[in-house]
């Protein structure tokens, strides 16, 4: 992002607004992503997206009433709060890179693990809760 970020030009916002729009993002983008994390420890389930077949429960509490993926959601938060620090309108594709990457190569993977898993009940919380949000 930071490379491409003078592409495009930049937003006119003052810095002191860029810092706390920022701020707010990565807090938040952060928060969302340890809610998720905890929740995973609470379920005594693996964390580690690279071994989703290691997943001992189907978490569906806390902020997995929200969001399918509140992990892969804080990383996109991070990632906005870096492109609105930079004020670049192109920092902005790089987050549609993001999901794009992330859902194809990690999140759809991922799912089909857990259908094999966990089933009908895997289904039944996909219909339930979006991906993102």
């Amino acid at each position: 992002m930071w490379l491409t970020s003078g592409v495009a030009g930049l937003v006119q916002v003052s810095y002191a607004a860029r810092v706390l729009c920022a701020v707010a993002l990565v807090f938040i983008g952060q928060g969302i992503s340890i809610a998720g994390m905890v929740a995973f420890r609470r379920a005594k389930t693996t964390v580690n997206p690279i071994k989703a077949s290691s997943a001992s429960s189907l978490v569906t509490r806390g902020v997995y009433r929200f969001t399918r993926n509140p992990m892969y959601l804080g990383l996109l938060l991070t990632l906005a709060a870096w492109a609105v620090f930079l004020a670049s309108p192109f920092a902005v594709l790089w987050i549609a890179v993001y999901v794009a990457y992330i859902t194809r190569f990690q999140i759809i993977p991922e799912e089909r693990v857990l259908s094999a898993l966990f089933g009908g009940a895997y289904e039944a919380y996909k219909k339930r809760v979006r991906r993102w949000v």
